[in-house]
């Protein structure tokens, strides 16, 4: 693939909910533009895009994936399009971030039969909120049920005015034989190819159209003053001109073209792709944010200006090692050139370049500004990093992460697992940076956490595929505490002789609760020399030693205050073994002594819904021994729930909300504070405890 100036490349990410067909359409997009002999599928397994076993399982897209292709468009102009797609299932919503912080453009593709569906919804306010160029492809034209004047007015009632109808179905479902342009007043037959020839409307179609034409160029020359005023004296733009003020409209994101057709039969892909090359934008339309130190400025894709670029996805490959892949923001990247990671501060050498298509990977010399590529082997440099000249330590923008609320606790299955997990864990984190994996020793656990738990068993399985390191799951433990309700004093004696030195110690303990979060205290309270300061170290070691490995019900004790006023020493059998030993004893009694009460995690949940579910949140929320803190009014229509609930009853809050709002909600929790446990579960916290 040649190279194309910054001006004449389009960067597409497909988007919508999943099995509306963005794979597909990618394939057939590939296949008419003579990138590929034939358009894989995903249902077979022969998709160029959807490689990996675990793809194939599911039979759904799991990460992004590039698709660039050569198209010429009707404007007689050659394109490069760097097609991003990426998947449609929520659980890996951070594939869909990092293609929309390198895309000029966004087509949402929605299916014919199921039309707007929730993961649109929530993608389309995404985009929005970003700024994105967006426009529409309704697939699926050709299947049974479809109705694309339902789905067009399903887009106006959900996202508001805007949308601009390209085209219009000629037959629909399995009569589905070409598409009626609404600008130009012609029809396009296709033929079993993919390929199409012009004829006049058909009769059935001609009024409907004619109204339709009308109402588009009006809306299209609103946003020109200039083509206004002509259009109102009587002067008709040509298509032509229509197409680019609609460009400019498409860039501001006022208007938003719905165009239609069929991954499958091929009816409108053409179309599709010569949309994408003459009303999408360029990346010179579309300058990048960087920042330096606390301030920011924008970098024009110039392909005669400094070098800086960002990678926004890494990639484990199993023959060339780790391949980043990244877009030029501004300047030309060439093969060999030494930048520096304006993160770490390292220097990398950008020795291996490729443009990759799927699995597909081919050598290039040199990156110009606006376009996508890959890179081998850079030591230093992740997701998100930026990778300038020496001297400009400029940063791009964040990629925006979606927080990980699913979590399971990770077991290996051998010692030689167990020995491998901690780097292979670090890789798999490389590759997708929004899973985090935590050490917890209260419980210990290590935690694999991620957006859903279809996330999370992806992970696992690619763990063994890729790594070699097996694990088995279980349920995370909580991290449960137990605290002293009143005062008590205790005495811990040792005392063993058997031939030689002996053990001895006696240490006189008194302890009394602490507020909430304030740890441990130990006091000195020893005088007269009832035991030497040397010995006092390891009377309080003792007394956290125990408290650390658990109390009268098992769990770690927190929030007490220990004084060690008196206890006896012996000059020749005393060590420092001997008063950590008393303590310990002295203090179990003591706690024994004194009461305990089993405390619990208690989480800040923040539930985010449309208002029809508040009242089904809300209650869950209750049964679940929440506290509601509050609601507000948010955007969309939505209700924001404040509540406080145990962390013992979120768990599997992530399917569970998902499963009761639809998909709708979404949810973030933190730890706030350890509140007192009923003592009716005070056995099933117990029986969460590691069995020795």
């Amino acid at each position: 693939m040649k190279s194309y100036p910054t001006d004449k490349i389009r960067n597409v990410a497909l988007v919508g909910h999943g099995g509306a067909g963005k794979t597909s359409l990618a394939e057939a997009l590939l296949a008419r533009a003579g990138a590929v002999q034939r358009a894989g599928k995903v249902d077979d397994g022969s998709s160029l895009l959807d490689t990996e076993p675990e793809s194939h399982k599911r039979r759904i897209s799991l990460s992004l994936a590039l698709a660039p292709f050569e198209w010429k468009a009707d404007d007689g102009n050659t394109y490069k399009v760097n097609l991003i797609d990426t998947p449609g299932y929520v659980d890996f919503e951070a594939e869909v971030d990092a293609a929309l912080s390198v895309a000029d453009l966004a087509v949402f593709v929605v299916s014919a039969v199921d039309g707007v569906e929730v993961q649109t919804e929530l993608l389309w306010r995404k985009a929005a909120a970003i700024n994105m160029p967006r426009m529409v492809f309704v697939n699926k034209e050709d299947k049974e049920r479809a109705d694309f004047h339902k789905v067009l007015d399903q887009l106006k009632s959900t996202f508001g005015a805007g949308f601009v109808a390209l085209e219009l179905p000629l037959g629909e479902a399995a009569t589905l034989h070409g598409v009626a342009d609404v600008l130009s007043e012609e029809a396009y037959e296709y033929e079993p190819d993919g390929r199409h020839h012009s004829e006049p409307i058909p009769a059935d179609v001609a009024d409907e159209e004619h109204i339709l034409h009308d109402a588009v160029l009006e809306e299209i020359v609103a946003g020109d003053d200039e083509q206004l005023e002509r259009y109102l004296s009587g002067d008709v733009p040509s298509v032509a001109e229509l197409e680019r003020t609609l460009a400019h409209e498409v860039l501001d994101r006022s208007e938003f073209p719905v165009l239609l057709g069929s991954a499958a039969t091929g009816v409108g892909i053409d179309r599709l792709a010569d949309f994408i090359c003459e009303l999408g934008p360029s990346p010179a339309d579309r300058p990048a944010t960087v920042a330096a130190g606390a301030s920011t400025s924008t970098v024009a894709a110039d392909a005669s200006a400094q070098p800086l670029l960002q990678v926004f996805k890494t990639i484990a490959d199993p023959y060339v090692g780790q391949l980043s892949v990244f877009k030029v923001l501004s300047g030309t990247v060439r093969a060999d050139d030494k930048l520096i990671n304006s993160t770490t501060g390292s220097e990398e050498r950008m020795h291996a370049m490729f443009v990759v298509r799927g699995k597909e990977q081919t050598a290039v010399s040199e990156v110009v500004a606006g376009d996508i590529a890959a890179v081998a082997k850079l030591s230093n440099t992740h997701t998100g990093d930026s990778l300038t000249p020496k001297g400009l330590p400029v940063k791009a923008q964040p990629i925006p992460r979606p927080s990980p609320q699913y979590a399971v606790a990770i077991v290996p299955h051998t010692q030689a697992d167990d020995d491998k997990l901690g780097n292979a864990l670090g890789r798999l984190q490389t590759e997708d940076p929004s899973l985090v994996v935590d050490r917890v020793e209260e419980t210990n656990q290590t935690i694999l956490r991620g957006v859903g738990d279809a996330h999370v068993a992806v992970a696992i399985e690619r763990l063994a595929r890729k790594f070699g390191v097996n694990v088995d799951t279980t349920e995370v433990r909580v991290a449960y505490r137990e605290t002293i309700n009143g005062n008590a004093d205790a005495e811990g004696k040792v005392k063993k002789q058997s031939g030689g030195h002996g053990q001895y110690a006696v240490v006189n303990l008194r302890v009394a609760p602490l507020g909430r979060g304030e740890g441990f205290q130990f006091v000195d309270a020893i005088v007269g020399g009832a035991i030497p300061r040397n010995y006092l170290g390891a009377v309080q070691a003792g007394i956290e030693e125990t408290m650390a490995k658990g109390g009268v019900h098992g769990f770690t004790v927190v929030d007490v205050k220990v004084e060690c006023y008196d206890g006896k020493y012996h000059a020749v059998d005393s060590s420092d073994m001997a008063f950590k030993t008393a303590s310990s004893l002295g203090f179990k009694d003591a706690l024994a002594a004194a009461g305990v009460v089993v405390l619990e995690p208690v989480n800040l949940l923040t539930v985010t819904v449309p208002a029809a579910y508040q009242g089904d949140v809300m209650g869950d929320i209750t049964a679940r021994r929440g506290r509601v803190q509050g609601t507000a009014g948010v955007e969309h229509g939505e209700q924001e729930i404040n509540a406080l609930v145990p962390a013992g009853e979120l768990l599997r809050y992530a399917i569970e909300l998902r499963s009761m709002t639809g998909g709708r909600g979404r949810f973030e929790m933190q730890h706030h504070h350890y509140d007192a446990l009923p003592a009716h579960l005070v056995d099933k916290a117990k029986a969460s405890l590691p069995k020795h």
